[in-house]
């Protein structure tokens, strides 16, 4: 079956080591695959190659699959029909295609070689378009379902190619991919974006290899070799070298023209068979390694139910020379009664929070690398030489990898996994992390006690995130890596969720004290990755995905390109959000004591029926059986804001929170100078303004690629404050810096100072003194908060000005690395 990235027999993981096969030229009675005794003859060569799959392309027969499974070999049935003509524009013709897919299963059902079924191959490009891309991945998800109808517990597949990558097929089990490129680089580059989009599948190269009879035997050897080697560093489930031999047929004639085999058409064999035996049987990293010593730290706090699990499977870790280090948080007995039965270093501690227990951690380990794991965790068994391979070949100072939530007995947890707000990584590119959740991260020693470890004022979560921006901020990258996987429980109640999404609020409003500048006015991180993960809310939006075709449909790789979420469908997945719609309600209550309120009333419905509309769609989208199930879904789709919502504003982290800047300065429009007897680039002066502000706490923003502004000092979410910098050159490496500062307002806070000025006017006008004293209060309160938060951005820009007019020591020449753009080096003036 498949079990997130790989598939699995039982206990024991499979990697499909798989070759294609057939078809060939049909004999008198008929077969595509010759007789008994070829056919015996070629498995027995493909299982001494370290073989163990092989992919046919036609339906094969009984006998065939019975000899796959004596030689060992498991078959990945290619189920054929008409898919090269407009299939779908013949209603006809697209039922004959099902019952065929139906009747070609049926005569594979259940046999134990079998490994599953191909629905599917490279539907042409120009068929797709002729169709629509929506009609064809319906077809598809028919032809799945006609398959799981036959065979229900058969792995089904789709197999897709470049020219069609855009086809959104998350129903299939396995993520199968042909692809033929020459050059490592592509190679590399192509494999991890399909990792990207198989997600938590498992992703099979399907088809790969090159033509020896254009690029010669020893080239065709050396492409398979680095070609297996790069797909199962890269995390695959398997990969079938195309083909088998020189020997194919197709549309009726032999295809003579190219030699893609292991082996000739007489069966004697190529180089690139010892080759790829060689590959395959060091799968998915060489034995010798380098393997650096690695030390796990798993953090325990009552983690009794899940502890014994988690500590099994890092014994069964397939790593040359690694140590298990288990940090007791708590001093639990429970916990250390279970610790004791395996190998590993305990060491109990009082209850002092996560951080501290993975500093603690840290400081016992002996390993060049720390990995840590969460309690609620378990590792695939090459989890390590997937993270310590890129470590080895890369300049990451940490890695990670996806967590994958086991599929629940319980039906409550199995909703729960879909549901969003758990631990998730946020990439920048398809190797490239800007976050890697807790429960699966590593990073070089060196590098994290660089960083002076984990920060302890994070007790139960936030710790992760804050030293992913901690590390970001200070150079270093952080990678990840798809094979890298661990499988995480998520709760089991929707009590225990909703506890844990509180956890989450409260850890939010600690990061936003400590990292202001990552937060907007309302109290929501900016990211500048995408979130991947189960359970994430898809935003709904009003334009539509484009998909790149090149010129009359000619681009080999077309893919899909989504567009910008809407902005009020991005606001409506907020926290906040429910406080907008909370202070609606109370505005159409009021309208049963002044009638013109209760015209509130549908934009109060909209606000509610928003947050509801992407719930119910989220869940339909959902891979669950039954209506109450996703009706549950739904409802913790509504349910988990509000609980990040009560974390948050228990802990302070509210759209109204003050400031925290001290001091108050008349706002306005002001220039400040500065003179300097040594060059500084415009990055070396900007950076002088912007670390002061940044050190007693303000919200520091820098402007954009289109923005005519340098920096941004936000005081809250009503008001704030721009500035532009200009140096001017005088000579001799002199310097005169002028500074422009101006007050900033939001259009919305505007719209709402007119809004209840001009409702203070209307009920005073319809004799309604309270509603009038109540309006005309909000506005005021509006106008005091606006020019309050403008003084205090003003004064804390003052200080920092005097700071980088007077400062204590000189200022760095490109101290930090330089904002794009801007010079890096002194220049003269004439």
């Amino acid at each position: 079956m498949a079990r997130g990235k790989f598939i699995w027999v039982g206990a024991k993981k499979l990697l499909v080591r798989g070759v294609t096969y057939g078809p060939f030229r049909p004999e008198a009675d008929g077969s595509e695959y010759h007789d008994v005794t070829t056919v015996a003859r070629d498995f027995t060569e493909m299982a001494a190659a370290g073989i163990n799959t092989l992919r046919t392309y036609t339906v094969p027969p009984g006998w065939l699959l019975d000899c796959a499974r004596q030689h060992g070999l498991w078959v990945l049935v290619g189920l054929p029909w008409e898919q090269h003509v407009a299939f779908l524009d013949h209603g006809a013709l697209a039922d004959q295609v099902v019952q065929r897919v139906r009747e070609g299963v049926r005569q594979c059902a259940g046999h134990p070689a079998l490994l599953g079924f191909a629905v599917g191959n490279e539907i042409p490009t120009h068929v797709v378009r002729w169709h629509g891309h929506r009609r064809i991945e319906h077809f598809i998800k028919r032809l799945y379902h006609a398959a799981k109808t036959e065979d229900p517990g058969a792995l089904v597949a789709y197999v897709n190619y470049p020219s069609t990558e855009y086809l959104e097929l998350p129903f299939v089990d396995l993520f199968c991919f042909n692809v033929f490129l020459e050059a490592p680089e592509k190679f590399q580059s192509y494999l991890a974006r399909l990792q990207t989009l198989a997600g938590d599948r498992p992703l099979i190269l399907s088809e790969t290899g090159l033509d020896s009879r254009r690029n010669g035997e020893d080239q065709q050897a050396a492409a398979l070799a680095w070609q297996i080697r790069l797909a199962f560093q890269g995390g695959v489930a398997g990969l079938c070298v195309f083909s088998w031999t020189d020997e194919w047929h197709r549309g009726g004639n032999d295809i003579l023209d190219w030699d893609f085999g292991l082996t000739r058409r007489d069966r004697s064999p190529k180089s690139a068979l010892a080759a790829v035996a060689t590959a395959f049987a060091a799968i998915p990293f060489e034995p010798a390694g380098p393997w650096p010593r690695i030390s796990v730290v798993l953090c325990s706090y009552r983690g009794v139910a899940t502890l014994e699990q988690a500590l099994t499977g890092l014994q069964r870790l397939d790593y040359p020379d690694y140590e298990v280090i288990v940090v007791n948080d708590g001093a639990d007995p429970g916990v250390e009664a279970i610790a004791r039965k395996f190998p590993v270093q305990l060491i109990n501690t009082p209850h002092q929070g996560l951080s501290v227990a993975r500093n603690t951690g840290c400081q016992a380990a002996t390993g060049q690398i720390v990995a840590y794991l969460d309690d609620d965790a378990w590792p695939d068994p090459h989890w390590l030489q997937y993270l310590a391979f890129t470590f080895a070949t890369t300049d990451y100072a940490a890695v990670g990898g996806p967590n994958i939530p086991p599929a629940s007995s319980h039906s409550i947890g199995n909703v729960v996994l879909h549901a969003p707000g758990g631990p998730v990584h946020v990439l920048l590119s398809d190797t490239d992390a800007e976050h890697i959740p807790g429960c699966n991260m590593a990073f070089r020693k060196a590098a994290l006690q660089s960083m002076g470890g984990f920060d302890p004022q994070f007790r139960v979560a936030g710790d992760d995130v804050d030293i992913c921006w901690r590390f970001h901020d200070s150079g270093l990258k952080i990678g990840f890596n798809p094979g890298a996987m661990v499988w995480h429980h998520r709760r089991q109640t929707i009590r225990g969720y909703l506890k844990q999404q509180f956890g989450y609020g409260r850890a939010e409003a600690l990061l936003e004290r400590k990292w202001p500048a990552k937060y907007n006015a309302a109290g929501q991180p900016g990211w500048h990755g995408r979130i991947y993960g189960l359970g994430h809310l898809s935003v709904l939006s009003f334009g539509r995905s484009r998909i790149y075709h090149g010129t009359w449909g000619s681009a080999f790789f077309q893919s899909l390109y989504e567009p910008a979420p809407s902005t009020i469908w991005s606001f409506a997945r907020m926290p906040e959000w429910f406080l907008f719609s909370s202070m609606l309600t109370v505005l159409f209550l009021l309208g049963f004591f002044w009638k013109p309120l209760l015209y509130v009333g549908p934009l109060l419905l909209l606000s509610i029926a928003i947050p509801v509309a992407q719930a119910l769609l989220t869940a339909h989208r959902a891979p669950l059986q039954g209506r109450r199930r996703m009706g549950l879904l739904a409802l913790l789709h509504l349910l988990q804001p509000l609980a990040r919502l009560r974390g948050r504003l228990g802990s302070g982290l509210s759209p109204w929170r003050p400031h925290r800047l001290r001091g108050l300065a008349l706002p306005g429009w002001r220039t400040f100078t500065i003179w300097s007897e040594s060059w500084h680039s415009t990055n070396d002066w900007l950076l002088s303004l912007e670390n002061p502000l940044e050190a007693e706490g303000a919200g520091v923003f820098r402007g954009g690629d289109f923005d005519s502004w340098d920096l941004e000092v936000r005081g809250g979410v009503l008001g704030s404050t721009r500035l532009r910098l200009l140096a001017e050159e005088h000579g001799a490496n002199r310097q005169f810096v002028r500074i422009r500062a101006w007050p900033q307002c939001p259009a919305a806070t505007i719209l709402l100072f007119l809004a209840s000025i001009g409702m203070a006017v209307g009920a005073a006008a319809d004799h309604a003194p309270f509603f009038s004293l109540l309006f005309g209060g909000i506005a005021l309160a509006l106008l005091f908060t606006t020019l309050a938060e403008w003084s205090g951005t003003m004064a804390a820009l003052i200080r920092s000005i005097e700071t980088a007019r007077n400062p204590k020591e000189p200022l760095p020449l490109a101290a930090i690395t330089p904002i794009a753009g801007v010079e890096s080096g002194p220049t003269t003036t004439p």
